[in-house]
C-alpha cells in the first residue's frame, strides 16, 4: 500500500450515521441519486447472518504479515451493530485475534453503489478495512480478480485510503487519501458502473477511477465482485508495532448496503 495520489482536503468533524439510532432509521427504495436498494445487512439480530457472510480463519498473515489469528468468535452482533473486535489473545502460533467475514459465494455485485456506516478503532498497528475483491479469485488469482477497497485505514494518522488494485502485466493500484476524523461514525462507499469507479465519504467525493472500455487493463472490473470486512493487527502497510494498551478494540459496522442504478 504506497505510491498514493494525495487529495487534501479540509478534515471532516462530523459523523453521518450512529448505531443507536439505525433500529429506527427507514431504508428508502430509491435514493435522490436514483439508486434502489437491492440488499442490505442492518445487523439487528443477536448472531451475524450467515446466509449473508462467510468467515475467513487462520493466522498466517493474510499476505501482508498480519499478527491477528481470524476467527468467528471476535465478530459478534449487538444493539444494530456487527461488532468486530481486535484481542490481545494467544492462538495457535498468533499473540492476536480477529475477524474477516466475506459475502463470496452468497452475495455478489456488478456495478452499483456499495456502503457502509462503521466506527473504527484508532491506534498503533490497527488496520480496519471496508473492500472488495472479484469474485473469480479462485481461478484467476490476485491481483487479475481486481481489488476495491472501499475503506482503509491504519495506525494514528487521519487519512481516509480509497484504492484500485488490479493487474496490467503486473500488479498496479490507484489511490487518493484524504484527511477526515476517523474515530466518528461515517459511511464509506464506492459508485461503480461501467465508466467509472467513484469514492465517497459521507456523499462527499474524493477519488475516480476511469474502467471505460477496459482502459488500462481494467476489464477486471466489469465482472462480479463480493464484499470483505476485517480489522487486520499489524502488517506490512502499519508496521509490525500494536498498541497492546488499547486492545481489546472494537470496529462497529451499522449496516451494508448495496444498490442498483434505476
Amino acid at each position: 500500500m504506497k505510491n498514493f495520489i494525495v487529495l487534501i482536503a479540509p478534515v471532516l468533524f462530523f459523523a453521518s450515521c450512529t448505531g443507536s439510532s439505525k433500529n429506527s432509521t427507514t431504508i428508502s427504495s430509491a435514493d435522490s441519486s436514483g439508486y434502489q436498494l437491492i440488499w442490505s445487512d442492518e445487523f439487528n439480530g443477536n448472531v451475524v447472518d450467515t446466509t449473508n457472510w462467510n468467515f475467513e480463519i487462520g493466522g498466517h498473515g493474510w499476505g501482508n504479515h498480519e499478527q491477528e489469528y481470524y476467527q468467528p468468535a471476535n465478530a459478534t452482533a449487538s444493539d444494530g451493530n456487527l461488532i468486530i473486535t481486535g484481542k490481545k489473545e494467544d492462538v495457535q502460533s498468533n499473540h492476536y485475534t480477529s475477524s474477516r467475514m466475506t459475502t463470496k459465494g452468497k452475495r455478489e455485485f456488478l456495478y452499483g453503489k456499495i456502503e457502509a456506516c462503521i466506527k473504527i478503532p484508532v491506534g498503533q498497528g490497527f488496520w480496519p478495512a471496508f473492500w472488495m475483491l472479484g469474485a473469480n479469485i479462485d481461478t484467476v488469482d490476485w491481483p487479475s480478480c481486481g481489488e476495491v477497497d472501499i475503506m482503509e485505514h491504519i495506525n494514528t494518522d487521519s487519512l481516509l485510503y480509497g484504492t484500485l488494485h488490479w493487474d496490467n502485466n503486473g500488479h498496479v493500484q490507484k489511490g487518493d487519501t484524504l484527511v477526515y476524523s476517523p474515530s466518528d461514525y461515517h459511511v464509506y462507499s464506492v459508485e461503480w458502473d461501467s465508466s467509472s469507479i467513484r469514492w465517497y465519504l459521507d456523499d462527499m467525493q474524493y477519488h475516480q477511477v476511469n474502467i471505460s472500455n477496459n482502459v488500462n487493463s481494467t476489464d477486471e472490473f466489469h465482472k462480479p465482485f463480493y464484499i470483505l470486512l476485517n480489522l487486520a493487527l499489524g502488517g506490512d502497510w502499519p508496521g509490525q508495532k500494536i498498541d497492546d494498551s488499547k486492545l481489546p478494540v472494537k470496529m462497529y459496522v451499522d449496516y451494508v448496503r448495496v444498490y442498483k442504478k434505476v
